[in-house]
């Protein structure tokens, strides 16, 4: 039997936040890994583990600043684990009301004792218990810290969409959202995946204007519900599935998904089919393609092929043969930080550029496979954008094809992820 009392959350929210910002792993995975470890903890357990690291790196510059006007040493320059160490520490004095000030102080004394920096201890007491006298008095000096962002992001946000939608995005970021999931409709209707979850204690609203999603709250671990080992739904934000919907494909229709990692969007594409036509589902690397399968079996669609393949590299057996081309590609992801709280510290300008060069590559290839007469969805994640509207004018110009439609979904102003789809059908040839 698991003793569970063994295991010390703090710790293990400490060595998550060890990883996540020493670049071992993306943020995301890295908690879900850790929930997937630890499943056998209580739910209340599970939501600290996830808050304490979650709001520790979505405040992390906010923390910095605070913890650098009480600290002798420099943050840049402490120990990776002491600097830590304080940051999830600061983050409860400041955020987490419930856990008093003194208790806090003495777990980080012992986190800190605990991975071999007992000689810190004094160091870390002292720096936190400063802050806890002062904390009702600390103030940000500006939005960057305020919504721990760094400046280049609230530069561009504001120049592209202005101050107050700027500021609605930057809060946006802290915003409570419920986990939305898209039904298998070639499974089961919406109105029973309900029912079969509200039977599971799962507490489940309807959205306006989805009919194939639903969003969900109360739940603990995903996994364990019967409704998602027999396929019954599919973890996706709406943003995400307007992509599909935008597409829309026709029944015997060909679909090819050249970025489809998890798979949702070619899942979506396959239930749209209801049971007809073929969607393939491509993307780069083994592990890749590995994740998709595993969607694909465990939801039970059959109109869908998994293959590895480079976007990148034209595949001259795929020319002209397909009724709708989704290219949902790599991007900066500013439009889903509240899931990815870490990407915007590793974003930069220049790796911005990069992608848009990475994308026009893929457009400058996928493009062909297209029939004439047939539909290219282009989609991304963010909010840039020289990434989207962009590339999509720089597309256009380039290749025959003109625009249907083209949306931007930005969070804060739109309930839902930040997300960028624009529909373009290709031209007759000569």
């Amino acid at each position: 039997m698991i003793d569970t009392d063994a295991v010390n959350i703090r710790a293990v929210a400490l060595e998550l936040l060890l990883e996540i910002t020493g670049g071992k792993t993306y943020s995301h995975a890295a908690i879900r890994g850790a929930l997937e470890r630890y499943q056998y903890l209580g739910k209340q357990d599970r939501a600290l583990l996830t808050r304490l690291t979650e709001g520790t790196l979505e405040r992390m510059l906010e923390l910095d600043y605070i913890i650098g006007q009480y600290s002798s040493v420099p943050v840049k320059k402490q120990k990776p684990v002491i600097r830590n160490i304080l940051r999830l520490s600061v983050y409860q004095l400041r955020y987490m009301d419930r856990i008093p000030d003194a208790a806090v102080c003495n777990e980080a004394v012992k986190l800190a004792q605990k991975k071999g920096f007992g000689n810190l201890k004094g160091f870390v007491n002292g720096v936190l218990r400063n802050i806890a006298r002062n904390k009702d008095h600390i103030s940000c000096p500006d939005l960057s810290i305020r919504y721990s962002t760094p400046e280049w992001i609230v530069r561009q946000w504001t120049e592209e969409y202005g101050e107050e939608t700027a500021l609605r995005m930057l809060e946006s970021q802290y915003e409570s959202k419920p986990l939305t999931v898209r039904v298998n409709l070639q499974k089961i209707s919406r109105e029973d995946l309900k029912k079969n979850l509200e039977s599971e204690g799962i507490r489940v609203q309807e959205i306006e204007g989805m009919d194939c999603a639903l969003a969900l709250g109360d739940y603990d671990h995903l996994r364990m519900l019967r409704a998602f080992r027999e396929g019954f739904f599919q973890v996706q934000d709406v943003s995400s599935m307007k992509a599909a919907l935008m597409a829309a494909p026709k029944s015997g229709d060909y679909c090819i998904d050249v970025c489809a990692a998890p798979g949702g969007k070619s899942l979506h594409l396959a239930d749209l089919l209801a049971g007809t036509g073929m969607v393939e589902a491509r993307d780069l690397t083994d592990q890749k393609t590995a994740f998709i399968l595993d969607n694909v079996n465990r939801t039970g669609v059959r109109n869908v092929k998994v293959v590895r393949m480079d976007a990148t590299v034209l595949d001259p057996l795929s020319i002209e043969k397909a009724d709708v081309l989704l290219a949902d590609l790599p991007c900066s992801g500013l439009g889903v930080l509240s899931k990815k709280r870490d990407l915007k510290y590793r974003m930069t300008p220049e790796g911005q550029k990069e992608l848009i060069k990475l994308q026009r590559a893929i457009l400058g290839t996928v493009w062909q496979y297209v029939k004439p007469g047939g539909t290219l969805i282009y989609s991304t994640c963010t909010v840039h954008k020289e990434e989207n509207e962009g590339n999509t004018k720089w597309f256009l110009e380039h290749f025959p094809f003109r625009l249907i439609e083209q949306v931007q979904m930005l969070p804060g102003v739109d309930p839902w992820d930040g997300f960028y789809i624009a529909k373009m059908e290709r031209m007759p040839n000569d």
